[in-house]
């Protein structure tokens, strides 16, 4: 049997590990990208799975000033639709490393 230190020593190493490998799908995250869409795809935002916005399409048939409030209300549904995405991608990621060091699905970790 292990000595108390060994199974202390042991624990720290996992925590380590685990935390290294938590920070590398933080990284990761920014490097999935997802897109998000409204009014049938005429406004577009691609964003990373971290939330950060890469890009706004918008087509050019909904620039009328008088749709100005339409317009502002579809970018504003596209950059949801986007995050919602992203945030699924993200619990995605972060699932797998959980998954990988063994920790049981829905365990919150404190990083």
């Amino acid at each position: 049997m292990k000595s108390m230190e060994e199974m202390i020593q042991a624990a720290q190493a996992a925590a380590q590990t685990i935390q290294k490998q938590m920070e590398e799908a933080q990284g990761k995250l920014d490097q999935i990208e997802v897109e998000g869409v409204a009014g049938g795809g005429l406004v577009k935002i691609r964003a990373t799975a971290k939330g950060r916005v890469i890009g706004v399409a918008i087509d050019d048939s909904l620039l009328v000033p008088s749709d100005k409030g339409i317009l502002e209300d579809l970018v504003a549904a596209a950059f949801n639709d986007a995050r919602g995405k992203a945030d699924s991608a993200a619990g995605a990621e972060m699932q797998k490393v959980q998954a990988a060091a063994g920790i049981p699905p829905g365990f919150k970790l404190p990083f």
